[in-house]
């Protein structure tokens, strides 16, 4: 391919990409096509905008929405009045949300604190002339927030009988989605995902993966995995214990679980139970249904 077309048609893009940003009279909008953050941090979608000189001595409306059209949530709105050093949220704004820029420096940067992977989505910010005669402008491009998450493993369980034989789950969440490996005690093993579920926004970074034929009296690791960190869980099977004498109560399996690369370590134990912290033993009650 000629590298002089591939320069030209890039060049031809990004011509077209400001001229969206574009507007009559003087107007003018520039923003991110991409912001990515980490999940728990704060994170900061850009827009700066220039108008006429004469909405300098106006009132400014300024609106941060998540999404387009009719289905589209306002996130952030406040005001600037001439004169005034600050742009004045309602009395109901949430706090995670602030104005960085300064709108009459032209600077209607969002910041985002504490960014969640139900963050994610497409912004657009909007800026009101408010006077005699009602002035908007719009970024009709938006900006497309992509917030990351490490692995993080929700949930280790083993279900099953001695007569059907035990299965163990391990699900876990992160952004992009982990890639999950099973590991025995000397080789790897290989699961099956359930996963990723999609159902809902709460579940979109959510997988599980299963390990069949588990066996009494053996442990496997859970390791997740993905370009910003890994995570692992063991568990530990213990053998089902024998009957009590004279009482008819089946034997129960039972469960000793190693969270968070083994810090904590719980053993459940019928009625109750004890967690190994820090090198600390200490009592902790449990419940079985």
């Amino acid at each position: 391919m000629d590298a002089r077309w591939v320069c030209s048609s890039l060049d031809l893009l990004l011509f077209l990409s400001a001229a969206l940003g574009s507007g009559d009279d003087g107007w003018s909008m520039n923003v991110q096509s991409e912001v990515r953050g980490i999940d728990g941090y704060p994170v900061v979608l850009p827009c700066t905008f220039s108008h006429p000189q004469h909405s300098q001595h106006s009132s400014l409306q300024v609106l941060w929405r998540l999404g387009h059209g009719q289905g589209a949530t306002v996130l952030y709105r406040c005001t600037s009045r001439p004169g005034a050093p600050d742009c004045v949220p309602g009395p109901k704004q949430d706090q995670r949300y602030r104005l960085e820029g300064n709108p009459r420096e032209h600077d209607l940067s969002l910041r985002i604190n504490g960014a969640t992977l139900q963050d994610n989505g497409r912004y657009y910010c909007r800026v009101e002339v408010q006077g005699r005669e009602h002035i908007s402008f719009e970024d009709k491009m938006g900006t497309r927030l992509r917030v990351e998450a490490p692995p993080k493993i929700l949930e280790l369980s083993v279900d099953g009988s001695e007569q059907a034989g035990y299965t163990a789950l391990c699900r876990v969440q992160g952004s992009p989605l982990p890639d999950v490996q099973w590991l025995g005690p000397d080789d790897p093993l290989e699961g099956s995902l359930l996963g990723p579920l999609s159902q809902g926004s709460a579940t979109r970074y959510h997988t599980v993966s299963q390990l069949r034929d588990v066996e009494p009296g053996q442990q496997y690791t859970c390791s997740a995995s993905n370009p910003l960190g890994r995570e692992q869980a063991t568990l530990y099977v213990l053998a089902p214990r024998p009957p009590p004498p004279l009482s008819g109560a089946s034997p129960r399996l039972l469960l000793l679980l190693s969270a968070a690369l083994g810090a904590k370590v719980l053993l459940l134990v019928g009625m109750g139970g004890w967690m190994v912290q820090g090198g600390a033993l200490q009592a902790v009650s449990c419940w079985r249904k």
